[in-house]
């Protein structure tokens, strides 16, 4: 197995840069059931951070990357039932909603957070 990082995945995602986009490409292409990346649960953190603020993704493009990683057999994704129930929540941001899942699967009462539309989702509060 090896680790695919957020400026790899980006590359391979949005092929920007052709010298790295091709890089990216041989080696997502080249992975297989047995020889699998793993995608941590940071890189997929700064992954949907990029492709929404940096390429104007929108929310369900977004998803639609993180459902395809999550139902590859050639990708591993690090906490996948805890990116599944982020998903679930339908977010106008996946990273805050991986936030508040996360919280909510290790038993916060409430994460704080200034970020109005964050705290709409469950498991979140704004502090003022």
């Amino acid at each position: 197995m090896i680790g695919l990082d957020t400026n790899v995945l980006v590359r391979y995602l949005v092929q920007d840069d052709p010298r790295q986009s091709e890089a990216a490409n041989e080696l997502i292409d080249s992975l297989t059931a047995d020889e699998q990346g793993f995608v941590s649960v940071v890189a997929l953190v700064e992954t949907t951070w990029v492709l929404q603020r940096a390429y104007g993704r929108n929310a369900e493009q977004v998803r639609e990357i993180v459902r395809g990683l999550l139902e590859s057999v050639e990708i591993v994704v690090e906490s996948a039932d805890l990116v599944r129930s982020a998903l679930a929540m339908d977010a106008p941001q996946f990273f805050d909603a991986l936030v508040a899942a996360s919280g909510t699967a290790a038993g916060v009462t409430s994460t704080a957070t200034f970020d109005r539309r964050a705290a709409a989702l469950p498991g979140m509060q704004l502090l003022s």
